[in-house]
């Protein structure tokens, strides 16, 4: 018996166990289906995509896309402690304050951009030190990048001359502009949530982490989440929960644990034979990413991180914690309006100093260097449902890219700006040679390129959505709509996906979470004494 449940120990489980926990009177319990986070790849910066495809990775794809040229995608997630801050590419950005205020605004009072800020200030020790927007103390690493190849000054100057204004801080005041992106780091290592958050939280008698133990079901008894089954090895094991099961399985995951535990649409529970809980349309629905698509150029230069893991870098990460090694690959970007009257950008790109082919899976051929492009605010939306009422099955996902409003006019802009940025002076002598370029930058040229090279930013979202209406799946407090003791908190919960990457707005939708679990408001809930215990 435990108070709190928590299932999956990723972005946001590691942020709700540490904080949960800081209440010795309860007892937590956190459930992953992946292992402990001890590769040493995990922890170097630069070798995330090394774990693509790996034990520490769920593998999903998409259903074939429709304007992708039938292809499936390849979705990666993290399956290990720290989920997929354990495997991400580290950047650190929030989003626009109006992503939040729309929250707000859809009837979720508490989620406005000033009432989540505090909370990101919290999670955060940011090397530049405390701000109106930045904090310190926090548990998140939060640095410059160590590495900052010779390509990334380059590409800021490009951006610059072609028209685009600097920006030091995107998670400032503003966040148009190009600049350096701050990133999840300490000392030039990853710092994940299972790093920052659960391996301390681990140290209190009142956390146990059971790892490789693959959730089946949430047990109700009546309306009420009582308890989880789980199967390892086959083994099946029941965990009950007194207080509150909290599912942050992410946002294939988490719906997919609801609707094999009779909680989503009717029809598509009955027709699988699963008893009907609770009847929410919305569960699995509204599922939002950002589509990504990159051009790339060869350069005759070796300076690209090709050959990063050199004796000397080896050392230098080894000794100084500085290097290639520490990169994060995409070390800056860009945000951009594509059309004047835009009340907030609508395209992002990641400048990267290497070749990034074949969805990160092919390994490159020569040095080079990778513009991508991804649009912030799709109108497209797809789903995830069940393959079958067996829960080791993977989920059938559909991202529908480009299927809906604006989201291909965008993204092909977005491509021209690339282009253009790739063309200009200050960039030149590191794309000397097209390598994967669409054949002209007419719609049909650019819409064929985006078909058959767009994959994903791995940003999934908003498949059991709060709101208060008829296809909302949460409220405002991450309660699960129609029963008792459950709530959802990882990204799938956003009612729209935000304008960046989405991991640090999960840790700080956690952050919040742990507060409107524990009742905690005001003051005494932002101090957030980390080690009250101690």
């Amino acid at each position: 018996m435990y108070d709190y449940i928590i299932v999956g120990a990723g972005s946001a489980g590691c942020v709700l166990a540490s904080r949960l926990s800081e209440d010795p009177d309860v007892e937590v319990l956190v459930i992953e289906a992946g292992g402990p986070d001890t590769l040493d790849s995990i922890h170097m910066p630069v070798a995330f995509g090394s774990l693509f495809k790996t034990a520490v990775d769920w593998d999903y794809s998409s259903h074939p896309e429709p304007m992708c040229n039938g292809r499936r995608i390849f979705l990666p997630r993290g399956k290990v402690l720290g989920g997929c801050s354990s495997c991400n590419a580290q950047i650190y950005m929030r989003g626009n304050r109006a992503d939040y205020d729309e929250w707000r605004d859809l009837g979720n009072p508490g989620w406005g951009y000033d009432d989540i800020l505090p909370f990101f200030k919290r999670a955060e020790d940011n090397e530049r030190g405390a701000s109106e927007y930045h904090g310190v103390g926090g548990p998140l690493g939060v640095s410059d990048g160590r590495s900052r190849n010779v390509m990334m000054p380059a590409f800021i100057e490009a951006a610059r001359q072609a028209g685009l204004d600097a920006n030091d801080d995107f998670n400032g005041a503003s966040q148009d502009g190009v600049g350096y992106y701050q990133v999840t780091q300490r000392g030039g290592r990853r710092s994940s949530t299972a790093v920052a958050y659960l391996h301390p939280a681990m140290q209190r008698p009142n956390v146990t982490v059971e790892t490789h133990l693959q959730v089946q079901r949430i047990v109700f008894e009546g309306r009420r989440a009582a308890a989880i089954v789980a199967q390892r090895l086959g083994e099946t094991l029941e965990f009950r929960a007194e207080r509150e099961v909290i599912l942050s399985a992410g946002a294939y995951n988490s719906p997919q644990i609801l609707m094999l535990s009779g909680v989503g649409p009717a029809a598509t529970l009955q027709a699988l034979q699963i008893p009907v809980v609770e009847d929410l349309p919305g569960v699995g629905q509204n599922l939002q990413d950002h589509p990504l698509c990159g051009v790339v150029w060869t350069t005759s230069e070796p300076v690209s991180l090709l050959t990063a893991a050199t004796a000397e870098n080896l050392r230098l990460y080894a000794e100084e914690a500085t290097g290639p090694l520490t990169s994060n690959i995409a070390e800056a970007g860009l945000f951009h309006r594509t059309l004047s009257g835009m009340t907030a950008p609508d395209v992002q790109v990641h400048g990267a100093p290497v070749m990034y082919l074949d969805e990160g899976l092919t390994p490159p051929p020569d040095h080079g260097f990778t513009m991508v492009v991804c649009i912030l605010k799709p109108d497209s939306r797809g789903s995830v449902t069940l393959a079958s009422a067996d829960p080791t099955a993977k989920p059938v996902i559909r991202h529908n890219y480009f299927t809906a409003g604006d989201d291909l006019r965008s993204m092909s802009d977005g491509i021209r700006l690339m282009m253009e940025i790739g063309g200009q002076p200050g960039l030149a002598r590191f794309c000397e040679k097209a390598y994967q370029v669409p054949d002209s930058l007419s719609d049909q040229d650019v819409h064929a390129f985006l078909a058959r090279c767009v994959l994903t930013n791995y940003h999934p979202t908003s498949t059991c959505r709060m709101g208060s209406d008829g296809g909302a799946v949460v409220d405002a407090t991450l309660r699960v709509h129609g029963v008792e003791g459950l709530r959802v908190v990882d990204g799938s919960i956003m009612p729209s996906i935000v304008r960046g990457n989405t991991n640090a707005p999960i840790i700080a939708i956690a952050e919040k979470a742990a507060d409107l679990i524990r009742e905690r408001t005001g003051a005494t809930a932002l101090a957030g004494a980390y080690n009250e215990e101690r």
